[in-house]
């Protein structure tokens, strides 16, 4: 907003308040931004009326803008909740201490518990600090003083405090001027004229004869109220801010856009385009107006020729595309057609998105949530991202209860930042969550942001002002634009149903939004306030996209109408017309019709299981091809920015990737017998592939390495040369032999220097094995559950050296313990402590923990380690513990006689008992995507069971190796993607897929580590899995294959006196949540202890190759691989 529009709305505020219009002043004030009114905003807070003493603040800053702002707001709600004590209004105070206070606990977890402790008072002024709380009215004031400090500290209140000097009633001065200017440009100016409105400009109702101008000098308070002006922009000095560059790219569609536009589009043909030189000096410095009713030609004129300056061509042969098209070097062969692999993800693909710049970088998203960065050079799994809320508190109120409702949220859109160092995802339900990318080949957590209300239906990167943004749309008919810290930037409305899509883009130095909805309106808009520049339909009026071509000079739309019929056209940019509709779509479709461009030459589309292609510059299909089979009935497809891959979806969870020549040598370099051969300098001379003798189908490639070259020597990759290591040969270079001189090796780690480790303190109580053990669900501590019913919990705190406060082997946690000195302790009396199986479960807010120990199933407080009930006495005793996902109020209990109860703790009551096994219940585990639960028991059999109807849906028994005994423990864990399920036991590890109850991998133990297994548990990210044997042992396997990548022997975490006497092993291993690299272990001895890699490597190990440089996969060692029963093939 300009300086003059600025002071427009001080002008009204005066006004207003000279009118006694007191909501609407305090409106203005807040919604626009420019000026805090203290003194309303000090007796708001004096009569307590915090609703609008937050949505008074809200106009000009945010919790979390920066920390004066988050003080003040958590000084008002601090008092809020002492009054609600005060008032002994426990029901309230735990609304303000949920709903408000919440937000400040991932700040200072520390105060919020002691503020929450403030609810078991019966006065909070037993509390030390709160000893001279006064009365309300005393500490509203004192309160004040506080308010007003840190408000005039904050940045950005800084000239938002003091009202302009102004002499009483501006605005109807400056009316009275414009009406004398009006009067003394009339063409028969009459004395004392009567005014009636001010809604047209004033003219003089021409006399008998030419009359000297008479000033029109009104009295202010002749002026009548009028309900609203005009825009004074059309005849004062407020010009609408101009655009610095030629807008041509939306002029054209604004000339022809449709009637229910035509008022936008001429306000913003005259704001947005610049005026020429000449032109600005007229309108910045009008004439003078003369004595003689010259005004009509001065104005027509100018006018006039302004706005043919203004007018767009017209003519499509006018149309112009800076880059020259050289049609005759494109072939079929440029095409990525060749299958080079088939990736299996584990859920349905919904979003794909290649790296800016390296080239095999890519990342996918699914329909489970998950998104997973592949690097497909090596056929390698970098980095898997579960779906996680990672900021609850300060989700909308909208979300959760939609969250409650479903849990199941999958993935719309994953895109990566132009400048490669972040990565934007959306999803199905209201969020955004934005990762940095390191170039470490890991993602980390930068901002979740709470979008829209619905489904986030599209996302992408911008450039406004030079300013890196996320700009996204959703099912409640929003544009947001957001700055990286997740402010919103702009909101733009003016669609009238679901926003489909979004096509941000430049021409020039113009930046601008396309937009397009499900009821097949298309949009545009300029990053401003001023509302959409144009209103078109797509063709076929349905869900549509947009895309440029890769130099931005061409425009395309694809889409699908609701009844089937699909449309890929390119757009006339100028004219705002369709310039070319392309042929070769099936009559019907059952969804929505996905394309991509690629080399500013070519379109693909997937339809009926194929993918289609066309040249940009004829309307028929060049090609069509089904990849060889298998492909989704409309295929969702991405290119690389080289044009030479093609990521493509498939009907069985996964994708392939296609490739043109040039694609096929990234994998082939990859293969290479010799790395040497290409560590040559940057140099212009072609090179020959090395091992040419042994590629057949390669005779000589100009092997010039440039700076993007895909072959140039990379940087190490996972902490291993990619150029050195072997893997699985893609089919499409069988002829090729891998060279073998090199093979993997398992990576071997002895010796505590290897590994970073951390020993929980006051933790070594060999009288009390540690059988259970948690990571709080936020990373930062750790729960474990001792064989006497003690549980004992360590936490990390923030400083200088742990910054983030999460868990680390870096650090030394706390023994954390209230100040009441309370144990969290189970009910073990007449309990034989020997025979007792203890269980453990955590709330999903870390709020509270329900454990038992043979005894009565006890619910703890985590902050003050009182017990908040009790419940299932025995007999029979309880087993295993499991909250519900999708409501914290119900139980799966596994009991010690063989059935599981589904208990309610709110009402006190088991819902319902299950039957199905013979022995005790040893493991339980929810799905929401197949919406079961799974049970294991010592009888070695596995149930699946309905949480609609709580049936039984089937039952397996485990496959227990020859010779030996179907006893033991049976746990059970689900995948990320909800269906894949690891399945341990003593004898084995195991990976099912539920979704058909059928086993797709098995390892037992033997050779290197041939003792029986004591625990198992997936990484976070379920890319890992961690083993612990009763040697000592402890076992790092990939998740998919289950093929061991590293083994960390016992000398690392046990001294040489435990050593000697070979009596403690690890119980029990948990994963961190957040961290994939991070584990820990209960040992038999009493002790906890966290085990990272070293900061150099990053993760244990590196992945195996499938057939571990073995033919067939198979080895004599199953310590490096999968040890496959017969009828298991590889994936």
């Amino acid at each position: 907003m300009s300086s003059l529009s600025r002071e427009l709305v001080f002008l009204i505020l005066q006004f207003l308040e000279e009118e006694k219009f007191k909501e609407a002043v305090h409106r203005l004030e807040k919604d626009s931004g420019f000026f805090f009114n203290m003194r309303y905003f000090e007796e708001k807070v004096q009569s307590g009326e915090w609703e609008e003493v937050e949505k008074y603040l809200s106009g000009f800053t945010k919790v979390d803008d920066n920390r004066y702002s988050m003080k003040i707001f958590f000084e008002i709600r601090k008092q809020k909740y002492l009054e609600a004590l005060d008032r002994q209004d426990k029901a309230k105070a735990v609304e303000i201490l949920v709903n408000d206070l919440k937000v400040f606990s991932t700040f200072n977890e520390e105060l919020y518990k002691e503020i929450t402790q403030l609810l078991i008072l019966g006065n909070f002024r037993e509390n030390e600090q709160l000893s001279k709380y006064g009365d309300t009215k005393t500490a509203r004031s004192i309160m004040l003083i506080e308010l007003k400090k840190l408000i005039e500290a904050n940045p950005l209140f800084r000239d938002k405090l003091a009202f302009p000097t102004l002499k009483s009633s501006r605005l109807r001065t400056l009316i009275n001027q414009s009406l004398n200017w009006q009067h003394q440009l009339c063409k028969n100016p009459r004395p004392n004229p009567d005014i009636k409105t001010l809604f047209t400009d004033h003219n003089c109702t021409p006399p008998n004869g030419p009359l000297a101008p008479t000033p029109v000098n009104l009295p202010v308070a002749a002026v009548a109220k009028p309900a609203a002006y005009t825009p004074l922009g059309a005849h004062g000095p407020f010009p609408p801010t101009a655009v610095a560059a030629n807008a041509n790219v939306l002029a054209g569609w604004m000339a022809n856009a449709s009637a229910s536009s035509s008022v936008q589009a001429a306000v913003v043909t005259a704001s947005s385009i610049p005026v020429p030189q000449n032109q600005v000096s007229i309108l910045k410095h009008p004439r003078t107006p003369p004595g003689t009713p010259g005004i009509v030609d001065y104005q027509s004129n100018d006018h006039e020729q302004l706005m043919k300056r203004l007018r767009p061509a017209q003519s499509v042969e006018e149309v112009t595309y800076p880059t020259q098209r050289q049609q005759a070097h494109w072939s079929l062969e440029d095409l990525p057609r060749t299958v080079a692999m088939t990736i299996h993800q584990g859920s349905t693909v919904t979003s794909m998105d290649f790296h800016p710049s390296r080239h095999t970088l890519l990342l996918v998203g699914s329909s489970n949530g998950e998104i997973t960065l592949w690097e497909l050079m090596l056929r390698e799994r970098l980095v898997s991202k579960p779906f996680k809320i990672w900021d609850p508190p300060n989700c909308s109120m909208a979300f959760q209860a939609s969250f409650a409702k479903d849990t199941s949220v999958s993935v719309s859109r994953v895109t990566w930042s132009p400048d490669e160092k972040f990565v934007g995802v959306a999803f199905t339900k209201h969020l955004i969550h934005l990762y940095a990318y390191p170039a470490s080949n890991d993602l980390c957590q930068n901002i979740e942001i709470d979008a829209h209300a619905g489904g986030v239906n599209d996302l992408a990167f911008a450039h406004p002002n030079k300013q890196l943004c996320l700009v996204s749309c959703g099912d409640d008919k929003l544009i947001k634009v957001w700055d990286l810290t997740g402010r919103k930037l702009f909101n733009f409305e003016g669609h009238e149903a679901p926003v489909y899509s979004v096509c941000p883009h430049h021409k020039e130095n113009i930046q601008f939004i396309f937009s397009t909805a499900v009821d097949g309106k298309i949009k545009a808009w300029l990053y401003d306030h001023v509302g959409s520049r144009v209103d078109y339909d797509a063709p076929g009026h349905g869900c549509t996209t947009m895309l440029y071509s890769a130099d931005g000079s061409r425009l395309f739309s694809c889409g699908t109408s609701k009844d089937g019929d699909s449309y890929l056209v390119e757009w006339n940019e100028s004219e705002g017309a369709i310039k070319r509709t392309y042929s070769g779509f099936k009559k019907k479709s059952v969804g929505v019709v996905q394309f991509d461009t690629t080399q500013n030459h070519f379109l693909a589309a997937g339809e009926d299981s194929q993918i289609k292609f066309w040249d940009m510059d004829d309307t028929t299909v060049l090609t069509s091809m089904d990849a060889e089979g298998g492909l989704s009935s409309l295929p969702r497809l991405r290119f690389n920015k080289e044009g030479n891959l093609l990521g493509v979806t498939t009907a069985d969870n996964g994708f392939k990737i296609l490739a043109n020549a040039v694609g096929l040598r990234y994998f082939r370099a990859v293969e290479a017998p010799s790395f040497e051969a290409l560590r040559s300098p940057i140099e212009s001379a072609a090179a020959k592939v090395p091992g040419s003798s042994v590629v057949t189908n390669v005779n000589s490639v100009n092997c010039k390495v440039e700076r993007s070259s895909p072959i140039r020597p990379s940087p190490i990759l996972n902490g291993a040369d990619p150029m050195s290591r072997s893997m699985e040969k893609p089919r499409i270079v069988a002829e090729d032999v891998t060279d073998r001189s090199k093979t993997w090796q398992l990576s071997e780690i002895s010796d505590a220097v290897q590994c970073r480790l951390v020993t929980m303190p006051d933790s070594n109580d060999s009288s009390s094995k540690v059988v259970r053990l948690l990571y709080t669900n936020s990373g930062v501590g750790v729960l474990a559950l001792g064989s006497n019913g003690v549980q004992r919990l360590w936490k990390w705190t923030r400083n200088e050296q742990n910054p983030s406060g999460k868990a680390t082997a870096s650090v030394v946690p706390q023994h954390w313990q209230p100040n009441s000195g309370l144990l969290m302790s189970n009910d073990v009396s007449g309990v034989n402590l020997e025979e007792a199986v203890p269980c453990i479960a955590l709330s999903k807010n870390d709020s509270y923990v329900m454990s038992a120990c043979g005894g009565k199933v006890s619910l703890f407080n985590m902050m003050t380690f009182k017990v908040m009930t009790t419940f299932m006495p025995p007999p029979p005793a309880s087993t295993f513990l499991a909250f519900h996902p999708q409501d914290n109020n119900i139980i799966a209990i596994g009991m010690e006689d063989s059935t599981i109860h589904i208990y309610n703790v709110r009402v006190d009551a088991v819902k319902s008992k299950l039957k199905g096994h013979q022995k005790r219940i040893t493991g339980l585990a929810f799905s929401t995507n197949l919406n079961i639960l799974v049970s294991s028991g010592a009888d070695a059999q596995l149930c699946v069971w309905s949480i609609d109807t709580w049936e039984k849906r089937k039952s397996i028994t485990i496959q227990i190796p020859s010779g030996k005994a179907p006893a033991g423990d049976t746990r059970v864990q689900f995948h990320s993607d909800q269906i894949r399920l690891l399945v341990v036991h003593e004898t084995q590890l195991a990976i099912y897929d539920v979704s058909k109850m059928d086993r797709t991998r098995q390892w037992v133990p033997q050779d290197a580590l041939p003792a029986p297994i004591s625990s198992a548990a997936y990484s976070c990210n379920s890319q890992l899995v961690y083993a612990t044997f009763c040697d000592g042992n402890i076992g790092v396997y990939d998740a998919d294959s289950l093929r061991l990548r590293c083994r960390i022997a016992p000398t690392v975490y046990l001294s040489q006196a435990a050593l000697n006497g070979q009596t403690w092993y690890p119980l029990v291993v948990a994963a961190h949540p957040l961290d994939s690299n991070q584990f820990a272990i209960g040992l038999s001895d009493g002790s906890v202890k966290v085990i990272e890699p070293i900061e150099s490597e990053g993760k244990w190990g590196t992945t195996p190759p499938m057939d571990n440089g073995v033919p067939n996969g198979r080895t004599g060692s199953s310590s490096t691989a999968s040890n496959h029963t017969p009828d298991q093939a590889q994936r």
